[in-house]
């Protein structure tokens, strides 16, 4: 028998063997955890592909009209429930991915199923509409009788059916509109709510297409973050929209907007009356370069000369920025303002009415 510390250490080589196995099942598990990761990711890429390939089927021609101001996200679902396209989702980070969500334009278009995502693109980005479509604008400032008179010259709808809307239809997806006071001495019903925008309609659209087009995109612009910065200032929207409407009227130059918006706020606030020859402007019909003392003693409700506060409703239908100001209004101590004369359009502020005077002197000087 050999002696007992000659035989072979079975003991110390058996933990070895065990090791390099463990390690064996180690890297399979690392191969077979990156293969699953592969299959996946080509899984998902598979699914992209087929996501943004276009629909199958006959092809079908399908007119779609996309509103102004509409998201990537508002025309992917249009385009869905038109079934020319798969997926919205997929859409809208494929637009993000091309880089072309800002030039994508509203209007109505004429698409086929059938058509690649990038054929749809093209049409959007390069504002392909159809032909029976009409186009107008509606400066920022315009009261209603302009609208109406705009919208009859070009042919779009007749004046008095507009202005029938206007006064008498009936939008009962509008809150807004229900929640405007009613008031006899107020002018047009719908002033101040018809946003000032390029809208493209279709040929023979209807009064009432019109004006619940014009309404949407007001509803569309007016931000809900307003509603609770507006109870800051003791103001509804319907009061918000009518001194905006005299902000746009007084303001040329957009910086100073903010800054005239705060000069009637600080009227309001002292009970002072707003003494804007706006409204005098829209009482009179037409647009004055000067205003005489018997313009300014007109008798009317609209007259913020002669009587406290605002107007019986807006005067004209104001833009963003003007909206923008009478929410975020410029906090000063300005009660004053009268026209530079100097060609820039841009105002004297003052907070007497020394100042005001001597600003005025300044003014006729220019």
């Amino acid at each position: 028998m050999k002696p007992k510390s000659q035989l072979p250490d079975f003991e110390a080589v058996r933990p070895v063997v065990r090791r390099r196995r463990r390690g064996g099942r180690v890297l399979l598990w690392i191969i077979a955890f990156f293969l699953l990761i592969i299959l996946a990711a080509g899984g998902v890429g598979w699914y992209v592909y087929q996501q943004l390939q276009p629909v199958a089927g006959s092809p079908t021609t399908k007119n779609v009209t996309i509103p102004s101001g509409s998201s990537v996200r508002d025309i992917g679902r249009l385009l869905e429930e038109q079934a020319l396209i798969r997926n919205a989702d997929m859409f809208n980070y494929y637009v993000k991915y091309k880089g072309v969500a800002p030039q994508l334009k509203a209007g109505e278009y004429e698409f086929t199923t059938g058509q690649t995502l990038d054929d749809l693109l093209a049409a959007m980005t390069e504002g392909k509409t159809v032909n029976n479509a009409e186009r107008f604008t509606v400066p920022e400032g315009w009261n209603v009788e302009q609208i109406a008179d705009h919208l009859a010259k070009e042919g779009i709808v007749e004046k008095d059916a507009f202005l029938k809307e206007v006064n008498e239809g009936v939008f009962p997806e509008f809150p807004f509109v229900t929640a405007i006071p009613k008031s006899a001495e107020r002018k047009n019903r719908l002033e101040g709510y018809l946003f000032p925008e390029t809208y493209e309609v279709k040929k023979g659209a209807t009064a009432h297409e019109v004006v619940s087009r014009m309404l949407a995109q007001f509803q569309q612009e007016w931000k809900p973050e307003w509603n609770e910065q507006l109870k800051k200032h003791d103001l509804t929207q319907d009061e918000a929209i009518n001194l905006a409407s005299i902000v746009e009227r007084e303001v040329t130059v957009d910086k100073e907007r903010p800054t005239v918006a705060g000069v009637y706020f600080n009227r309001i606030r002292e009970k002072w009356p707003l003494q804007a020859d706006a409204t005098v402007q829209f009482i009179l019909g037409k647009q004055r370069d000067r205003l005489t003392y018997d313009d300014l003693k007109v008798k009317s409700p609209y007259n913020t000369y002669t009587n406290p506060g605002l107007p019986p409703g807006p005067i004209a239908n104001p833009g963003r920025l003007s909206i923008e100001a009478v929410v975020n209004p410029e906090q000063h101590d300005y009660f004053f303002y009268v026209t530079k004369k100097d060609g820039t359009s841009e105002h004297y502020f003052s907070k007497t009415l020394q100042e005001h005077n001597a600003n005025k002197a300044k003014s006729r000087g220019n």
